[in-house]
């Protein structure tokens, strides 16, 4: 890789998860939990928008002020608010992140209800 050269972003600018569901109880020492992991491999900071949808309401247009360049972040779900309004707890939901510059997106669900724990994570879909 030639250092001198400019090296552009990698990804794509808007990224749908389609099934979101943060579990309304833990058990043990790990509290249930989902994440949208983002990896910025471009030169320059990346500012994200994340809309979560929901069945029977108006979705949350959610302001995330950026992702550093050359860098990762991990997001939890349910840290996203709009107006002082957060993802409710039991409740399935959908998530679209946008992005200004490309970037690759990853979704992580812990789920702690049971003793024998569950963790899940795919890719999410790049559109």
């Amino acid at each position: 890789m030639n250092s001198m050269k400019p090296e552009a972003a990698k990804g794509n600018t808007v990224w749908v998860i389609p099934d979101g569901y943060i579990p309304p109880q833990s058990s043990g020492v790990l509290e249930s939990h989902e994440s949208i992991c983002v990896l910025n491999t471009g030169r320059q900071d990346a500012n994200l928008t994340i809309t979560v949808f929901f069945e029977d309401r108006d979705p949350l247009e959610c302001n995330v002020t950026k992702v550093s360049a050359r860098r990762t972040s991990h997001i939890r779900t349910a840290s996203l608010q709009a107006d002082g309004e957060f993802i409710p707890l039991g409740v399935p939901y959908a998530l679209i992140v946008e992005s200004d510059i490309p970037i690759i997106v990853q979704y992580s669900r812990l789920d702690t209800s049971q003793p024998e724990l569950a963790l899940m994570s795919v890719m999410a879909y790049p559109v």
